[in-house]
């Protein structure tokens, strides 16, 4: 489960070309550089559903919420509804989505302390949150851990209590050649 099906051959698109994932539920699975996933897809050799974005994210907190299922009108009417059950609420359609839950949610943040508080940057924050919740094991990949108590509560985003592991890592920069 992730927004996209990978970039270029790290992270997600590593374990696609490992073999280690045989269905993938995105929002978007193509962009300029996702040729592992394009490959395994067009031979036939994974599987994929697509899910607009806050729909997935929906159906991510709803996992981590115990919600059985809800009713949403994303989708009403299209190829993304076809096979799925259907009602009319207030005159408009809506498509019964079930929840998304993960035996293990690989996320990134960008500072823990020694309990697994987490704290994010930017777009880190769109998902990683709610996987966390929905996932039986967390491992959570940060660039800085910081003794317990030192992160003020109020930034705290995911608490320690949903966090199974953490992993640091160098925080990564991308340069580019002749940019000004």
């Amino acid at each position: 489960v992730s927004n996209n099906a990978g970039n270029g051959d790290v992270g997600l698109a590593a374990l696609l070309k490992a073999g280690r994932v045989r269905k993938v539920i995105c929002s978007f699975p193509r962009q300029s550089d996702s040729y592992v996933f394009d490959e395994l897809y067009r031979a036939g050799r994974i599987e994929l559903e697509v899910v607009p974005q806050g729909t997935l994210a929906e159906r991510m907190r709803a996992g981590g919420a115990g919600i059985g299922a809800f009713y949403c009108p994303v989708g009403a009417g299209t190829l993304l509804a076809e096979g799925k059950e259907t009602r009319e609420i207030d005159g408009r359609t809506h498509v019964l989505e079930y929840p998304v839950k993960g035996d293990v949610a690989l996320i990134a943040a960008h500072r823990a302390d020694t309990v697994g508080n987490l704290v994010y940057r930017r777009t880190a924050r769109n998902f990683g949150p709610v996987m966390a919740t929905a996932a039986t094991t967390v491992v959570a990949q940060v660039t800085d851990i910081v003794p317990a108590g030192e992160i003020d509560p109020e930034t705290v985003v995911t608490p320690g209590i949903y966090v199974d592991r953490l992993v640091r890592a160098e925080a990564r920069r991308l340069t580019v050649q002749g940019a000004r």
